[in-house]
């Protein structure tokens, strides 16, 4: 075979040895990182220590104080259908804080009509200054300094659990610091940040599954880190942390100036091995509503990139090799598959590369299949080749967009 025969390193043996190597690293992304989910079981909590056994009833069945934070902004559509699934949890001592933050339409009256009906419900309304303009950031901060309680859940007024266990199941991985192990340190000990999926909800057309597959992926990568001791990333939609924790890290202060980033960066600058964990049981999921035409998904995909290049250099060297790894898979199966045809190398060398192109696909495909049932995402299989191509071109000129381009001010996440 030509690879093997031939004397020196010519352009094609290269290419090869490139073509292996974007195999290799995505094979360890697969199977290091995103396996965590694909077979990731149950943990027996029967068989846990006695003191982990007792903290887990402490915190779901006695309740430990819970405070749920919402920040709305023009939500009267939405907080009808939405906001009594989470005034409903089976949970027996939480509040729900909802931010109504400078709304224009009727959310103010929609808020006020839960208010009578439902006595754990706290409503705390910013009003506009017109001289001080003011993002997500500071509604949020309201919410939790206006929270009564110390651990904190967070999710946004077009959302809803899929079922009223999600407060149980969140609640369940904040571990005790009153009881640390004898041989670890406290703060080894203590769980202070919970990681949740926030699934979309299903619709026809592609757009829809574009954005459902995106979100998808987007999970696969901040989940299966945290697993892996790499907490990089939370989503506003289902997230808890502690209040004590937000101030140790003062809030959101060195990065206030950036109007997105209220869960992610603050995920990025407080999250550790030793502090994080991801919860993907499926009573732990939350639904939002999906943007319904390619503008709407373009702008919140534009404010989702514009936080990323402030990450820590560590994270953005782990999230980077990856996105360039695929598209050099790509060109180079691409390039080596020309070289093959019009310059009649031996037949062998194609069937080598084709093995291999099809080692890569299938192995992708079994990890994200299993992943896909983990968390509950139908139908997204089979065009999970084409949304990667697809999105491996768009996010490259939504972050160009964004370096030439103002973005407006915020309006829902």
């Amino acid at each position: 075979m030509i690879l093997f025969l031939v004397p020196e390193l010519s352009v094609y043996f290269i290419l090869f040895c490139l073509f292996c190597f974007t195999i290799l690293i995505l094979l360890w992304y697969y199977l290091y990182y995103f396996a965590r989910i694909s077979f990731y079981t149950e943990p027996d909590l029967a068989s846990s220590p006695l003191d982990n056994q007792r903290l887990r009833a402490q915190l779901t069945e006695d309740g430990v104080p819970v405070s749920i934070v919402i920040c709305c902004k023009n939500e009267d559509h939405n907080l009808p259908e939405f906001l009594p699934h989470i005034l409903s949890q089976d949970y027996p001592n939480y509040e729900v804080v909802v931010v109504d933050d400078c709304s224009s339409d009727n959310t103010p009256d929609v808020l006020r009509m839960f208010e009578k009906k439902y006595k754990r419900l706290k409503v705390i309304t910013v009003k506009e200054d017109k001289k001080h303009h003011h993002g997500k950031k500071f509604a949020v901060m309201v919410g939790i300094k206006g929270a009564a309680n110390e651990y904190l859940l967070f999710t946004d007024g077009d959302c809803k659990p899929l079922g009223n266990q999600w407060l149980r199941k969140m609640m369940r991985n904040f571990s005790n610091p009153l009881l640390p192990s004898p041989d670890k340190p406290r703060e080894q000990e203590e769980t202070e940040i919970v990681l949740g999926y926030s699934k979309y909800e299903k619709l026809p057309g592609f757009l829809n599954k574009l954005i459902r597959f995106d979100t998808f992926h987007i999970a696969l990568q901040y989940l299966s880190f945290a697993m892996a001791g790499s907490p990089y990333m939370g989503v506003g939609r289902n997230l808890a942390y502690k209040k004590s924790l937000f101030f140790k890290h003062k809030g959101f202060a060195t990065h206030y100036h950036i109007e997105s980033g209220d869960d992610d960066l603050f995920i990025n600058q407080a999250a550790s091995p030793a502090n994080t964990k991801a919860e993907i049981s499926p009573e732990s999921f939350t639904v939002s509503r999906v943007k319904k035409n390619w503008k709407g998904w373009i702008e919140q995909k534009r404010r989702h990139l514009s936080t990323w290049t402030e990450y820590k250099t560590s994270d953005k060297i782990l999230l980077g090799v990856y996105p360039f790894a695929q598209a050099f898979f790509w060109i180079l199966f691409t390039t080596l598959l020309l070289l093959c045809i019009f310059h009649r190398f031996p037949q062998p060398d194609s069937y080598i590369i084709l093995f291999l192109f099809a080692f890569r696909i299938i192995v992708q495909l079994v990890i994200f299949k299993r992943a896909m049932d983990k968390l509950k995402e139908k139908d997204l299989l089979l065009l999970s080749l084409v949304s990667e191509l697809f999105l491996l071109g768009v996010y490259p000129v939504l972050t160009i967009s964004n370096k030439l381009f103002r973005r407006q001010k915020w309006k829902r996440i």
